[in-house]
Formats: structure tokens, sequence, C-alpha cells
């Protein structure tokens, strides 16, 4: 049989190696921590079981819900309640997000909606999209010159930037389009403006909401794909750190300290650069998750969370998640307390820091700034006194160097997608079909 080695055990790995041993293939799969899941994985936090990181996946295509299907979790598939996030400016205004729009680009500019966010001249401005030549912007390098070439200023720096902050952790002047929003650019010169094609490439996503989830968490594909793996018979090995990678071998020292070289037909890598110890290109992220008993939140003051701008001044959070009213399964779950979930950008965490749940004292300097951040975004005091659990998750931010892999090693998940649920599905099914082709 061929041999092959994936090298990473998040979503992408796990789902690589599981597809490559459905179709006969003899795989390793190494992963230098000693847990499997990547970034899906899950803490209790007051009792109740969580995603430690992402909660949803976006519906833009079938992907993740195909892949749910055959993992036998179709059924618990679920869409979040559809009261909607709202958005803070740089100036601290907050607004209701558009109805109509991908990643903050609006769909219909001069809508009620979008004026609320970019004002009346913001929405000319933008509305100006479908006067220029379809070209303008077409090949721009980053999202945020796209948006600011098609739209202005205003509608990027008031919509775009606080959504892609919340999304992507990074500004859109840093991100590909094409990594992203997948179709945009031939959708920009197909429909002729960037607002028609934000409407195009949303009418073919799957019907219902931009995102969905799964009852009990997102975690819970990573427990199928896991359960697979041990179906198919994949070799996988724990607390083995890659030292060298090419097209066909890998060296790895093990838990115990001992070098080995291990050789394969095919190597597929889910992290840029394997080899590579130091987190210098990125910046961190924490997410600091509240569980509170505090029933004048069940109002929902901001819907289903909040996305700020990341000037915007007197919040150091860059978005909240009110988590118990986007999911009902998790309020059903929360016996009638609130989880509050607070991410924030930090510097880049040392690595054993990364992926480590920690329970945070409501009186400590985190627990503080972050009921002090949700008392502001959610427009009513959040008491600490009746904070009921806590915990602090950090994580890298997006890798911004370019991907180091070794000719012949086959990129997937994050090392050829970027961040997102649905992208890293699609890329490294892809990959492993092509691959499975030759």
């Amino acid at each position: 049989m061929t041999e092959a080695i994936v090298v990473g055990g998040g979503v992408a790995g796990l789902l690589a190696a599981r597809d490559l041993a459905k179709a006969g293939v003899h795989v390793v799969l190494v992963e230098a921590s000693g847990v499997l899941g990547g970034m899906i994985r899950r803490h209790t936090v007051a009792g109740i079981d969580l995603d430690m990181a992402a909660d949803s996946f976006a519906t833009r295509t079938d992907a993740v819900s195909s892949l749910a299907i055959e993992l036998g979790l179709g059924n618990e598939i679920v869409s979040p309640d559809p009261r909607g996030a709202w958005l803070m400016t740089r100036d601290g205004r907050t607004a209701p997000m558009p109805a109509t729009g991908l990643l903050g680009i609006p769909g219909v500019p001069m809508a009620a909606d979008v004026l609320a966010v970019v004002g009346q001249a913001g929405g000319l401005r933008a509305q100006m999209d479908s006067l220029l030549p379809a070209p303008v912007g077409a090949r721009a390098t980053s999202l945020g010159a796209m948006v600011r070439k098609r739209m202005g200023a205003k509608v990027l720096d008031d919509l775009v930037v606080p959504v892609v902050a919340g999304v992507h952790s990074t500004h859109p002047d840093d991100l590909d389009p094409d990594r992203v929003a997948p179709g945009l650019r031939d959708a920009l010169l197909r429909e002729g403006s960037l607002a028609r094609a934000v409407l195009a490439l949303r009418a073919r996503a799957t019907a219902g909401s931009a995102v969905q989830g799964i009852r009990g968490g997102i975690v819970r594909i990573v427990d199928e794909l896991v359960a697979d793996l041990e179906t198919w018979h994949v070799d996988v090995r724990l607390h083995t750190r890659v030292t060298r990678v090419d097209r066909a071998a890998v060296e790895v020292v093990g838990a115990d300290g001992t070098t080995e070289r291990l050789v394969a037909d095919h190597v597929l890598s889910a992290v840029s650069d394997p080899t590579r110890t130091t987190a210098a290109t990125r910046t961190g992220i924490e997410l600091v998750t509240l569980v509170v008993d505090q029933p004048d939140l069940d109002a929902a003051p901001r819907g289903t969370g909040m996305l700020v701008h990341p000037a915007a001044t007197g919040v150091r959070a860059k978005a909240l998640t009110h988590a118990t009213v986007k999911w009902p399964w998790l309020a059903d779950a929360a016996g009638g307390h609130h989880v509050l979930r607070l991410s924030y950008a930090t510097p880049a965490a040392d690595a054993a820091d990364v992926a480590t749940s920690l329970p945070v004292d409501p009186a400590s300097e985190t627990g503080v700034r972050a009921t002090t951040d949700a008392s502001a975004l959610l427009g009513l005091p959040v008491d600490a006194a009746r904070v009921l659990g806590a915990a602090s998750v950090r994580w890298h931010g997006p890798d911004t160097q370019a991907a180091g892999l070794a000719e012949g090693v086959v990129g997937i998940g994050e090392a050829s997608s970027g961040r997102g649920l649905s992208g890293i599905v699609t890329t490294t099914r892809a990959a492993v079909r092509e691959l499975l082709g030759s």
C-alpha cells in the first residue's frame, strides 16, 4: 500500500489522514502536542462543556455540513439565533450588523442598516461602486485594497475592518481576497460591481444562515474524526516534533527524545513551516469565557454579540459572543445562566501557553478586564460577583509568514487556505483527491 505522512493533528491533518486511510493508504500522523484537534477543542467552565475556540462554520459552501453528515452528525447541525450580531465603530457607535454582506462588504450600499453604520456620505461613496469599470480593484493584492478602491475608506474602516478583525484577527490590508473570500474577484469581474458580486456569492451559498454550528459544539467533528482514525488504523504519534521535512521523508523527535526518519511516498503538512519554532511573525489571540448568573441578560441587548473596531476607545476586546443567545442548545445546557466569550489581540503566546484553558478569578486583572468590556459592549453592567466561572485560552494568531514547505510537500489546512473551517475542509479534501488521483 502507498505510504503517507501527515504533519499536524488539527482538523486538516485529521481529515486528510482519515480520507487517505479510507482509500487504502497507510498513514502516519505526527502531532507535536499531546492533543488532537488543533484549535477545535473543548473545555469546561462552571460545569458547562464549551468549544475552546471556533463555535461555528461558514455556510458559503456545503463542505462542513457534508462532512458532518458523513460523520453521523447531520441531525446535529443547527443554525444560530436570527437576531444577529452588532458592530462597534472606531468612534464607539453601535449598530446591528447589516443583513446583506460578506466580511462586512455590503451587498446593498444604500440600505438603511448600512447607512446606520457608515452614514449618508459613506453610503453614497460605496454606491459609486456600481459606476466604476469592473477591472477597478479586481487585481488588488489585498481585501482592504479591493474594498477601498471600489467602495471607499468609510465602508472599509467602519464595516470591513471590525468584521475581519473579529473573524480573522487581521487587518483587511493583510489578507488575500482569494483566501478569505474565494470567488469574490471573479464575481466582481463577472457582475461588474463589488456589491453585486457579494449578492451573487450569497445567492450561491447554502440557503439559510451565513454560519451554522453543531449541537454540543464544533468539537464533536474532531471527536468523530479521531474515532475514524482508529477505525481505519492510522498510526497516530503524539508528542512528536518535526525537525526536517521533504517530499518523501520527515525527521521527527519523539517524546523520549529519540530522533527518527520516516519515509513515505507522500508528505502532507497542515503547518506552513513545521520546522519553525519561533512565532515572531504572529500575534496572539486570547479568548476569555465568562459564565454569569445575571437574568437581565435574558433580553439579549446586543443580539448574538458584538464585533469591535480595533481602534475603538474604552474597550480592549475585539469581539464578544453572547453564546447562550447565539445557540439555543447552549442556553438549555447552561440552565438559565449566560455564557459570554470575549476575544483579545495579544502578543504572540509562548508555546507552553497555547491551547491551555486556565481558570480566571473574576477579581483578577483578566477577570476585571473581561467584565468591564462585557459591560461596555452589552450596554449594561456585568457584575463580577455574579460570575460563576471564567477561563482564559491563548492561541497563535494567523501566520503572516509565507509558506515554507519544501517542494513536493502537499500543503493542507491553514498552510494553504488560511483560517476558517469551511476553507480548511474544502482545500484539504481537494488536495487528498488530487493526490489519490495521481
